[in-house]
């Protein structure tokens, strides 16, 4: 397709070309669109839509932790049964990822996106009228509620990259990203509150669907497909897509992009243990100590998950906000600066972490204080990892590099990790008194502090690959990329691999 042709903003959903075309010139005013297709304003609208979905995306993550001991109470079920409430989902949510990922690497994004938003909020609205009796009926539509979930996040970051580059691309990453803080402790926040005014934890579920329905409108009718690749003078047509094998088996043998994402699945495993059972934790460590009253009506106090998700939304604006900055200023002395912040980041919250579970007990204060610590610098390596994955992955192997990291991170982290922190708790408890149903969550909770120290180590190896491969992505060639061999007195192109025997 040539540049001079029409724009594709309503291209067929099936169909490989249906990337918005550059301009036909280079003398463009600065109100023109630029070679991604896309307008400075219009690419600007874009970023921030997203952000708004992927606020509502932690939003509705989370609401469910900030209700967590009124489910416990109106389904009788224990810390393992609960926690399979987020193992459900994430387990959809990272089985469906190379799906989505694999089509968002050949057709129009948006499409995509708006159909798996437009499932996820029916979902989630279904899922807050689930009876008493049907416990399994909860857990298949928060399962459920991945399939939307994995149409998103494997594709948005990859339009941010085809919108941006270097220092501009950072900075909306880092404005995307936010939405993952604030997104969670919104979750926490609107969740306890609606149920704590509607005294039905139900409400809590039925927020987010009516806010997605607008994001499917503003996809639709504000948010243009960019051309992949071309902002980077590499449009898509000289990239050449390989096959969806070759895709992983190119990205399995890229040092960076593997360590980084074991590092981030130590994060994953954290903060999804956290989301879960913090602000459970909380509230039965002040039963414990006498400060609250058991929850033992239909409704239980809500001020634990208020505070955790205003402390969540704070630190994750000021973690994510400062893990950019630092990189940007340690990049002027070394081109390893983002994995280091990554590892430093994961090294300094473990203490804090091991702190805050430990003096639980003993001061409530003191408790908050070492989370925010933690917390903020849990959230600093969120902007830098997603950096990293553009950089050293080609733009056409961006949302199946997504995917995959989606898979191994909750693989390996979240979707196991809150059942775990359960299950740990439910074998560590003797008995049902109130001394045990904190102790055994807080010795398991524990298990987060020693990860958070196996991550920083994958962060850390990861700066030994980073120039290599950062350097073997911005000067990727196809290895099948076609050659002029003559033919009959004239030359005629032939893939390399048909003339290499």
């Amino acid at each position: 397709m040539s540049r001079g042709e029409p724009t594709s903003d309503s291209a067929p959903f099936f169909s490989s070309d249906s990337e918005a075309e550059g301009p036909e010139d280079q003398g463009q005013r600065p109100d023109e669109e630029s070679a991604s297709g896309v307008s400075r304003v219009r690419a600007l609208l874009t970023v921030f839509i997203l952000f708004y979905i992927n606020l509502l995306n932690y939003m509705d993550r989370f609401t469910v932790a900030g209700v967590l001991p009124d489910i416990e109470h109106y389904f009788g079920i224990n810390d393992g049964n609960s926690g399979l409430l987020q193992t459900v989902f994430i387990c959809s949510y990272m089985f469906l990822a190379p799906v989505f990922g694999y089509l968002g690497d050949r057709y129009n994004r948006k499409y995509i996106m708006s159909g798996g938003i437009t499932f996820w909020s029916l979902v989630t609205l279904a899922s807050s009228y689930t009876p008493k009796e049907h416990f399994w009926a909860l857990l298949l539509t928060r399962g459920l509620v991945g399939v939307g979930e994995a149409s998103y996040s494997t594709i948005a970051p990859t339009i941010i990259a085809d919108l941006y580059v270097k220092g501009k691309r950072t900075n909306m990453l880092s404005i995307f990203y936010f939405a993952i803080p604030v997104g969670s402790g919104l979750g926490y926040i609107v969740g306890s509150q609606v149920g704590s005014a509607a005294k039905d934890w139900h409400w809590a579920l039925r927020v987010t669907p009516g806010l997605g329905l607008i994001a499917v409108l503003l996809l639709l009718f504000v948010v243009k497909e960019p051309n992949r690749g071309a902002i980077e003078s590499r449009p898509e047509n000289h990239l050449h897509h390989t096959s969806w094998i070759a895709d992983l088996r190119a990205l399995t043998r890229n040092c960076s992009f593997m360590l980084s994402t074991f590092g981030f699945t130590a994060v994953a495993f954290v903060t999804g243990s956290l989301a879960l059972w913090a602000p459970t934790f909380l509230l039965r460590a002040a039963v414990f100590n006498g400060e609250k009253s058991p929850c033992n009506e239909a409704h239980c106090e809500s001020s634990d998950s208020l505070i955790f998700g205003a402390i969540t939304c704070i630190t994750g604006v000021l973690g994510v906000a400062s893990g950019v900055q630092v990189s940007r200023q340690l990049r002027k002395k070394t081109p390893r600066a983002d994995p280091l912040v990554c590892a430093a980041g994961l090294l300094l919250s473990a203490p804090f972490l091991y702190l805050a579970i430990m003096f639980a007990q003993a001061s409530t204060i003191a408790t908050y204080v070492f989370i925010f610590f933690g917390e903020t610098f849990l959230s600093m390596n969120w902007a830098i990892v997603a950096d990293i994955l553009l950089y050293v992955v080609v733009p056409t192997r961006r949302s199946t590099a997504e995917a995959l990291q989606i898979v191994l991170s909750h693989l390996l982290g979240d979707a196991g990790s809150p059942y775990l922190i359960g299950a740990v708790s439910d074998s560590l408890r003797r008995n049902d008194s109130f001394l045990w149903q904190f102790r055994s969550l807080q010795l398991s909770l524990l298990l987060c502090a020693f990860v958070a120290v196996v991550g920083g180590a994958f962060f850390l190896t990861t700066a030994l690959f980073i120039e290599r491969d950062r350097d073997r992505a911005e000067n990727y060639v196809p290895t099948d990329e076609p050659i002029v061999v003559p033919k009959s007195g004239r030359s005629t192109r032939v893939p390399v691999s048909s003339v290499l025997i």
